[in-house]
């Protein structure tokens, strides 16, 4: 079995190893707490009935009139400002799920929407970090320069830490506005801006989504939409270093691979050259006592790299090939 075909089935064994150990986690994690959380609500729940005598379907619409009602809190979601922000989950591919369109003609023009601006996206946040890696290259060279090392040439583990750094700071930055803004936790907000730079997108934190702050808070809004786009470039920063760190290591295999491979075939050829090549030397009568129509000598072509030199010819050898 080839190298590349055993790479790849490690990595298929490897990544559902992985999400079997997550899922086992998470499990571990979360399973009791769900159950206790929906011990309260159904608790609460038969509280309301009992306490108001309300029927089942009342219940059920007293829910959906909540929850419809939640998205409404930012204010119109499909105004200029919040429609904005939507084009922008969908373009940067986060998803949080907060509104969605409900008209068929949204719904159509959704997806054709996405299948034009995903990889429109795609490439220039692709762009956008090449450019941050190379003026990271330049930055690191001058450094290095002014420091009199050895090696000035930035290398692939400079550029990857020097993008970590860069997206750190600005995760943590991010954290501090949003737990400030929104009233959330530090690590809540820490939380928010790693689901949503890593482009997951639960939906469980969503900014902008309190005290109509689509319509009143203007500022605010332009700096959480240039968090998401610089923050995304940065991170396709890092990812594109990763990326083209194993390209580089899958090609350099594939080619000592092939390498290996043209070895073993050429062998015996090689092997038959040069015995052809050491009777081919001369190819007049003197060694092959053949002659063509009218005295010429037949001479097989030789190729220069193969001819043998005149010290490996035996005396007797070279004074006949000379004539």
């Amino acid at each position: 079995m080839k190298r590349q075909n055993v790479r790849t089935l490690s990595l298929v064994v490897c990544t559902f190893t992985y999400l079997l150990i997550g899922a086992a986690v998470f499990d571990a994690l979360e399973s009791d707490t769900e159950s206790k959380r929906w011990e309260v609500l159904t608790d609460m729940k038969n509280g309301l009935v009992r306490k108001y005598n309300i029927t089942p379907e009342d219940y059920h619409m007293i829910e959906i009139v909540i929850i419809e009602n939640k998205p409404h809190k930012a204010g119109p979601q499909w105004k200029f400002a919040g429609a904005f922000y939507f084009a922008t989950v969908v373009l940067a591919m986060i998803g949080y799920g907060h509104s969605t369109p409900v008209t068929v003609g949204g719904k159509a023009f959704c997806m054709a929407y996405a299948m034009v601006g995903i990889p429109l996206g795609l490439v220039m946040f692709q762009s956008i970090g090449e450019r941050l890696n190379k003026f990271a290259s330049v930055v690191i060279r001058r450094a290095k320069c002014y420091l009199r090392c050895e090696t000035t040439e930035a290398t692939e583990m400079n550029l990857m830490f020097a993008t970590g750094m860069l997206s750190s700071i600005i995760i943590t930055t991010g954290a501090a506005v949003f737990s400030r803004y929104e009233g959330w936790s530090y690590f809540d907000s820490f939380y928010y801006c790693f689901v949503t730079l890593t482009t997951i997108g639960f939906g469980d934190y969503v900014a902008l989504q309190n005290d109509q702050a689509l319509t009143s808070k203007p500022g605010y809004v332009a700096l959480s939409l240039v968090f998401i786009l610089f923050g995304l470039a940065v991170v396709a920063a890092s990812i594109n270093l990763l990326v083209l760190r194993f390209m580089t290591m899958q090609a350099e295999e594939n080619a000592r691979d092939e390498e290996k491979d043209g070895s073993r075939t050429l062998l015996p050829l090689d092997a038959r050259r040069d015995h052809d090549d050491q009777a081919s030397v001369c190819s007049c009568n003197c060694l092959g006592n053949k002659q063509c129509e009218g005295g010429a000598l037949l001479a097989a072509p030789v190729r220069p790299h193969r001819l043998l030199s005149r010290a490996s010819l035996t005396p007797d050898l070279i004074e006949r090939a000379s004539v």
